[in-house]
């Protein structure tokens, strides 16, 4: 498949396909999976409940999530194993996942969120925004997807016999595609699992958020804290990538990033609040960044008495009030050290 941009003289320029190293695709197709959930499945996206969950056979599941049906959704992301060995490893985990009732399930969504309140139906309803008549029976049903750069034919083949014994199976490809000026296209391909395939489909335009929309979707409170964040997400060498419903802020390293936060408004599931990557997987933790420096930040961010444990060491802060000049410029402070930090140590090797 071939991507165009139209200039404003209505000349085309083309993308060029952009494969990334081995090293390198998990970590970008996961981030892409974090920040889009809602791009993966047909009619209606998963609600990430879970990362890296460990089954009872010592396994671990990339991400667990829930379909708006209330099913458990096993996400694997395709390695360097044979097909078989992939198809017998996500079958393992979807059998792991079909034994855990509504109290698992909402364990794993405190556990991840960090926050020991949550009501898995509170959440899944307002995360899919359902209305009172569509009611919710939770993990009656499983699926599976795969995803990867390039889904093999075995596993095509495979995944379209278990969908005809009624395991529902979902294969997606996904291809990076790279511009003049570093603009960057990412395109979607649900391969399997699907009557209709939406081939060649570019994640961006209509599926993300904007500023201006994201702005609009926040209350008076988190526009007075999520302004001044955007205006110093705008600077060099920092970015914003937007998803859905929010947005990241990070610094781009070759095929890589390295988040600092995340945001989201009042309208998502996970409710107006400002998300600290420390520990998160595309976050600090990527980088050579001593632990004493990364403990420091971590006790930064508590000394301000505004940001509580999200588990796995994360903090995340509830914009629900109106905060003051002082508190959005502790916060500031904290981002623009943690930046530095990363740009003193990058990467890790």
């Amino acid at each position: 498949m071939r991507v165009f941009s139209i200039g404003s003289d209505d000349s085309f320029r083309e993308y060029e396909i952009k494969r990334f190293e081995a090293e390198h695709e998990e970590v970008v197709l996961e981030k892409w999976l974090e920040a889009n959930p809602d791009g993966i499945l047909d009619g209606g996206g998963v609600m990430i409940i879970g990362r890296q969950v460990q089954t009872d056979l010592g396994g671990f599941i990339d991400l667990l999530g829930l379909d708006r049906s209330g099913n458990a959704v096993v996400v694997e992301l395709k390695r360097d194993r044979t097909p078989r060995e992939t198809i017998a490893q996500s079958l393992e985990y979807a059998t792991y996942a079909s034994r855990l009732d509504a109290d698992a399930l909402e364990s794993f969504l405190r556990v991840h969120e960090g926050d020991d309140s949550l009501n898995l139906a509170d959440q899944h309803r307002e995360y899919f925004e359902l209305d009172d008549a569509e009611a919710v029976a939770f993990n009656k049903d499983q699926r599976i997807v795969v995803i990867g750069q390039s889904v093999t034919p075995q596993i095509r083949q495979t995944a379209a016999f278990l969908g005809s014994k009624g395991v529902h199976v979902t294969c997606v490809e996904f291809t990076f595609f790279e511009a003049e000026g570093g603009r960057r296209l990412l395109s979607q391909d649900i391969v399997v699992g699907e009557e209709r395939p939406k081939a060649g489909q570019v994640s961006g335009a209509s599926r993300k958020t904007t500023e201006a929309e994201f702005l609009a979707s926040c209350d008076e409170h988190g526009r007075a804290v999520f302004s001044p964040i955007l205006e110093w997400a705008s600077q060099e060498p920092l970015s914003t990538n937007w998803g859905v419903r929010g947005f990241s802020a990070g610094v781009y390293f070759d095929a890589s990033r390295v988040n600092i936060c995340y945001a989201y408004p009042a309208y998502s599931g996970w409710k107006q609040q400002l998300y600290l990557a420390i520990s998160d997987r595309f976050g600090l933790s990527t980088t050579a960044t001593p632990e004493k420096v990364v403990a420091s930040l971590r006790e930064q961010a508590e000394r301000t008495q505004l940001f509580v444990r999200a588990g796995r060491g994360d903090l995340k802060c509830y914009v629900d009030r109106a905060f003051t000049g002082v508190e959005i410029d502790s916060i500031l402070r904290w981002l623009e050290s943690t930046r530095q930090a990363i740009m003193k140590y990058g990467p890790k090797p």
